[in-house]
This record gives C-alpha cells, sequence and structure tokens, in this order.
C-alpha cells in the first residue's frame, strides 16, 4: 500500500505535465474540476488545524502542485472552448450562476475575485513569508548557542540537542521555501487574468472568422465560457492563497486555529460586551435599518453574558503555573543556582566566537571529542562540560573550574595563534609559556602562521590550546571526577554485559562507596578503569578475605598487570625504568606502617630526602633527554612507596614487579639508593 502511495505522486505530476499537450474530454474535466476545488478545501481546512508551520512542512512543494495542477486545467479548458465552444458543465454552470444574463456583471466578479487574491492575500502572504525567512535565518545562530549551552549544562542530552538542531533547520528551510512558493501564488494570479484576456479575443476570433457567427453571439457564447473557467480556477486559487496566508502567519501554539481563536477571543468579555453595546447604539442613527444591529447588537451582549466563567478559569491556568515555577527568592531556586557543576569552562567576551558555531567556532564540538577521548583513555565519562560567558574575565582570558573550584587559567587572545619553539624572537608577538607543558611560546599574529612553522615552531590554534588545556586538567582531576552517581552508572553498565560479576561483587561484598574509593584510587596514579570486568572480579576474590582500601587497589593492580605499564612504553617497544637498591628497598619495606589513610612509609629525614633527591635527578635527567621513566619497585611497598612520591614528584609513576610490560624491552636509567643515585 505504502509502495502504491508513492508512486502516485509522480505518476500525477508527469500526468499533469501531458494534461497541458493532451486533449481532454469534457466529462473528464468536469471530474478534475471538482477536484481541484475539493483539494484545495482540503488544503485550507488542514492549514486550520495545524499548531505550528513544521507540522505541514510539505505545504510548499504541494502549492508548486496545486498551482501546475490548475494551469494544466486551464489550458485544457481553453483548447476545449476554442475548438468546441463547450467544455463541460462545471464552467457552464459557473459561467450562468455567476453572469445571471450581464456580461459586464460576470467580468466585474472576475476581476474582483482576482484583485482580492493578488492584490490583498498574494501579496500579503509573500511579504510575511519573506521577512519570517530573514528573521528565521538571523536567528539561527542565537538558537544554535541555546542549544549548545543547555546540552553543555546537562538539561538536555545529545538526542534531544540534534533533535533540536534538526527543527531549528528545517525551520529555517521551510519559510525559505514558502518566500519561494509565494512566488507561485502570484505568478498563478497573473496567468489567470492573461489567460481570461485570451480567451475572451481568441473566442470572438474564433466565433466570427471561423465558425460564421454574428458578433454578439460569438459575445455571448464564448463570454460565458470564458468568466466560468476563470471562476471555476479562481475560487480554488483564493482558497490556495488562503491557506498560504494562515500558515506564514500561524506561530507555534497548543491547539489548531479554531481552538485557539475560540480562547483568546473568549480571554476578554468586556471588549465583546462593548462591541454589542456599539452595535444596539448604531441604531439610534436616524435612517439605518434598526433589526440587523439589534440582533448584532443582541448576539454579542449574549455572548458576552456566557463569557462570564471562562475567564475565571483562564486567568487562574497561569496562576496555577506560576505557582509550579519556583520563585525567584524560593528555597527550590536558591537550591538551583547553589548547584555546582562538576566541571565549567568561563571564557572572556571576546572567546565567544570560538564557541558560535555560525561564526565557525569548533571548540563545542572539541570538548565533546574531548569526552570520547577521555573516556576510551581512562574509562571515565567526564561529566558534560558547562560553557558560558564571563563579562567580568579579562579580555582573550579563560577559567577551567573543577566542582565550584578555579583549577586552572589560561589566555587565547583573538587573531592569533600558538607558536612553540625555541628560535621564535624574529616573530613578532606576546612571549607566553605552552599552559600544559611550560614549553616556551608566543602568541603571534595568525597571518603569520606560515612563517612561525617555516621558523621551526609548532603552531596551534586557539580552540587546541583551550582543549589540550582542559583535557590536562581532566586528566589530572580524573579521580575528583568521579561520583557515587558515575560509578552506579558504571556497575550498571557492566550488569548489562556480566550480570554474575557485578551480582558477586555488590552489594554482598563491597558497597558503591567502597568501590568508588577503589576506582578513585586507581584514577590517582593514571590508572585506566576501563577493564571494570576484571576490575570487579579482582574485587570479589579479594574482599572475600579482606576489604582494606589498599589491599583491594593492590590486587586490582595485579589483576591489570602489564595494562598499568603499557601507556609508559615507547613506539619502538621500550620501557625507561628507574629501580631502588635492594638493601634500600628492604630498608623501606620494613619501614611500612599501616595508618588510617593507607600504607605509609615511617623513614627518617635523611632517608626521605635520599629518596627525594635521588628521584628528582633521575628524573630530570630523563626528561631532559625527552623520556617519561617509571619507579619500579616491589609489590609489598608499592603503595606506600606511592604515596610518598605521588605528593614530592607526582609526574614519576610507581609501578610493581608484576606490572612490568612482558613485551616491552626493559632499559634502566638509573638506581635509588639510600644515600645517593647510582647511574
Amino acid at each position: 500500500m505504502r509502495g502504491m502511495t508513492r508512486a502516485a505522486v509522480p505518476i500525477g505530476v508527469v500526468a499533469i505535465v501531458l494534461m497541458l499537450v493532451v486533449p481532454l474530454p469534457a466529462a473528464f474535466l468536469d471530474l478534475l474540476l471538482g477536484l481541484n476545488i475539493t483539494a484545495s478545501l482540503l488544503i485550507l481546512l488542514v492549514a486550520m488545524q495545524i499548531r505550528r508551520p513544521l507540522d505541514f512542512a510539505v505545504f510548499p512543494s504541494l502549492i508548486l502542485i496545486a498551482t501546475l495542477f490548475r494551469l494544466a486545467l486551464n489550458v485544457s479548458s481553453t483548447r476545449l472552448v476554442l475548438s468546441d465552444g463547450y467544455a463541460g458543465k462545471v464552467i457552464e454552470a459557473f459561467g450562468h450562476f455567476v453572469i445571471g444574463g450581464s456580461l459586464v456583471v460576470g467580468l466585474v466578479i472576475f476581476v474582483i475575485l482576482t484583485i482580492i487574491q493578488f492584490v490583498v492575500i498574494t501579496n500579503g502572504a509573500g511579504r510575511v513569508a519573506e521577512v519570517g525567512a530573514r528573521f528565521t535565518l538571523d536567528a539561527m545562530p542565537g538558537k544554535q548557542m541555546a542549544i549548545d549551552a543547555d546540552l553543555n549544562a546537562g538539561l538536555i542530552n545529545e538526542e534531544q540537542a540534534r533533535k533540536r538542531r534538526s527543527e531549528v533547520t528545517s525551520e529555517a528551510d521551510f519559510y525559505g521555501s514558502m518566500d519561494g512558493a509565494s512566488k507561485f501564488v502570484k505568478g498563478d494570479a497573473i496567468a489567470a487574468i492573461i489567460i481570461t484576456l485570451i480567451n475572451l479575443v481568441g473566442g470572438f476570433a474564433v466565433g466570427v472568422v471561423q465558425k460564421g457567427m454574428a458578433p454578439g453571439e460569438a459575445v455571448s457564447t464564448y463570454s460565458l465560457l470564458t468568466v466560468g473557467d476563470g471562476l471555476v480556477s479562481q475560487i480554488p486559487a483564493l482558497l490556495l492563497s488562503t491557506a498560504t496566508g494562515i500558515i506564514v502567519t500561524r506561530s507555534a501554539s497548543d491547539g489548531d486555529m479554531g481552538s485557539d481563536l475560540l480562547a483568546q477571543l473568549g480571554r476578554f468579555r468586556q471588549p465583546v460586551r462593548i462591541a454589542g453595546g456599539a452595535a444596539l447604539a448604531l441604531c439610534l442613527i436616524p435612517g439605518l435599518p434598526k433589526l440587523p444591529f439589534l440582533v448584532i447588537g443582541g448576539a454579542f451582549l449574549l455572548m458576552a453574558a456566557r463569557m462570564q466563567e471562562v475567564p475565571a478559569d483562564d486567568e487562574t491556568a497561569p496562576a496555577a503555573e506560576a505557582d509550579d515555577e519556583p520563585r525567584p527568592d524560593s528555597p527550590e531556586a536558591i537550591a538551583e543556582r547553589m548547584r555546582v557543576d562538576p566541571l565549567e569552562l568561563e571564557v572572556a567576551f571576546d572567546l565567544v566566537d570560538l564557541v558560535d558555531t555560525a561564526r565557525g567556532g569548533d571548540l563545542l564540538d572539541r570538548v565533546k571529542a574531548l569526552r570520547r577521548k577521555v573516556a576510551m583513555e581512562t574509562g571515565l565519562v567526564i561529566p558534560l562540560v558547562r560553557t558560558r560567558d564571563n563579562l567580568d574575565l579579562p579580555a582573550s582570558q579563560y577559567v577551567i573550574w573543577l566542582n565550584g573550584v578555579p583549577a586552572a587559567k589560561g589566555s587565547s587572545p583573538a587573531g592569533t595563534v600558538l607558536a612553540i619553539g625555541d628560535a621564535l624572537d624574529g616573530l613578532p608577538g606576546r612571549p607566553t609559556r605552552e599552559p600544559v607543558f611550560g614549553l616556551p611560546a608566543k602568541w603571534v599574529p595568525a597571518e603569520l602562521q606560515r612563517q612561525a612553522e617555516m621558523a621551526g615552531a609548532t603552531v596551534v590554534d586557539r580552540s587546541s590550546v583551550i582543549t589540550t588545556h582542559l583535557a590536562e586538567v581532566v586528566r589530572q582531576h580524573s579521580a575528583d571526577l568521579l561520583g557515587r552517581e558515575d560509578v552506579r552508572l558504571l556497575v550498571e553498565m557492566v550488569r548489562r554485559s556480566h550480570p554474575v560479576v557485578v551480582e558477586e561483587l555488590t552489594p554482598a561484598l563491597l558497597t558503591l562507596g567502597e568501590i568508588q574509593r577503589v576506582l578513585h584510587a586507581l584514577l590517582t596514579e593514571n590508572v585506566s578503569i576501563r577493564d571494570l570486568v576484571r576490575i570487579f572480579e579482582a574485587l570479589s576474590l579479594r574482599a572475600k578475605t579482606s576489604t582494606d582500601l589498599d589491599g583491594l587497589v593492590e590486587a586490582v593492580r595485579s589483576s591489570l598487570g602489564a595494562a598499568i605499564s603499557h601507556p609508559y612504553v615507547t613506539p619502538d617497544e621500550r620501557l625507561h625504568v628507574l629501580t631502588l637498591e635492594p638493601a634500600f628497598e628492604q630498608r623501606l619495606l620494613e619501614a611500612v606502617r599501616h595508618g588510617d589513610g593507607g600504607q605509609v612509609l615511617a623513614l627518617d629525614a635523611g632517608s626521605v630526602d635520599a629518596l627525594v633527591t635521588g628521584c628528582t635527578g633521575l628524573l630530570e635527567v630523563a626528561e631532559n633527554h625527552g623520556l617519561s621513566p617509571v619507579l619500579v619497585c616491589s609489590p609489598q611497598v608499592r603503595a606506600a612507596l606511592s604515596r610518598l612520591v605521588r605528593q614530592v614528584l607526582p609526574r614519576l609513576p610507581v609501578i610493581s614487579y608484576a606490572e612490568v610490560s612482558r613485551t616491552a624491552q626493559i632499559e634502566s636509567l638509573g638506581v635509588v639508593s639510600g644515600a645517593v643515585a647510582i647511574r
């Protein structure tokens, strides 16, 4: 059935085109004229029932097809009028009924209908469509920014944002199409006038010259058919023009046009009463007929009397809706303003162009891509980044907020790019430091990007600078972004694919809070939690004997094994390590103590200084050679040693021998002793 419906439309369009060249019998023409009038009436009724213009999005194309169909009927009827002097019962009946024995009356009525359609309705609808298209296109950037802001604020999800963007685009396309479709209606009105004149002149010539009629008989015969043909065409055209005007002037609402009309007029009782009184007052004017105004005035007063209860209901409805909305000083509204977003990005006024997609800004798209990248790297789905402008920020500055606290600041001057490198003295610009690694850099004018690249500098655009900075902040504080609700979602995700693993772990062995502490500890040491199945399996085995945090964490790390050291393996399959002198490692093992916060090292100040100095020296040497080493120790001392090293050297990972990659080539960069670093 659907296939037949799809085929009917193209077949119908082809048939309309054939009507322009193929003669039609008068009986079949009567059927098509009836279809034309009925279809136009249907379109008008549908236009009055829709709630918003997009509910009738096919209307511009429908105008084109209906106009072409009506012109094809005009051509067919003209062919019959001029060739046979007869164009069917419908045209003849319209001609007799309207003319009523007077050609002048018929022509005047035809001209009036044409003027109403062409001058009033068509011109007005065309102007409204033109203005609507212009304003809709101008409003698109603001609507897109509002959708992106709602998405980043977490008010809507990506599917809802995609749907809203599609609606905004469809609305702009619709009004643009309506602007062009209104030209079809105007052209149809002009064509109707020209066709009528041609039929009058051509009919007179055919009747007198070819058929030998007297001039009076020719005028009477062909004028009747011409006016009837024009009226049969103008009535559907008038209906279609009215539908066009209703569509382009229709604003979105919750009801159809009839419901809105009754509801909005019925809301005001006093104007109806005044209108009825004014109609009765007109009876006092001498010479005016009193009965019509008495009837109209009485009807309006009766209507006003029956509307007494309507305003009360309508006026209480907004009040009830207003009561549902929290007042600005209500606890609900204050609580909403107090809500702290986990991750926010504030930009100064001159950085808004990076956010506005209409002006080529791609910062929001890059932030979305960042969320996906971080999720694949760490296993943590970071919350939506709320992006907003702040007029109080200095020009070109941005601030990254983490749980309501500024975590990082930076600048991104308009019209510049960031050139990173050492040989930048020959380039004009403002010297600075790359915000993530602290490398020497300079903000140079965007037009000098090519020169900066030729000078050997790495050039980064403004959006990339902000995105990279945001990514580094997220990686450094990923543990702080893991909330209890996030843990619940991760557990449910594993439950869908491995229900037995989750049922064995929680709530029988560990609560969500205890699982959160373990995942928090892993993220603090930059361990990815993507492999939740293995993590939960390891927790299930360990939790049966002990729920000590360090024991749970080490059990998980032992289960993950080489996956922990894999991110530190170089592309040429090398793992650069620092190790501890065996005697010093034994001393550290003996100094391990269990505290409230986990395992700690109870060392004297000299041993701590030797450890820190040795690790710092070896780490600096490695970094000067572009290497990123890890400190390797025994599993028994790893947790306590990592907790100490993380306080002074957070960029030095501490892993155990069991976590070293089995496929990578191990390259030792030095040994840390209790007295001095050995190279």
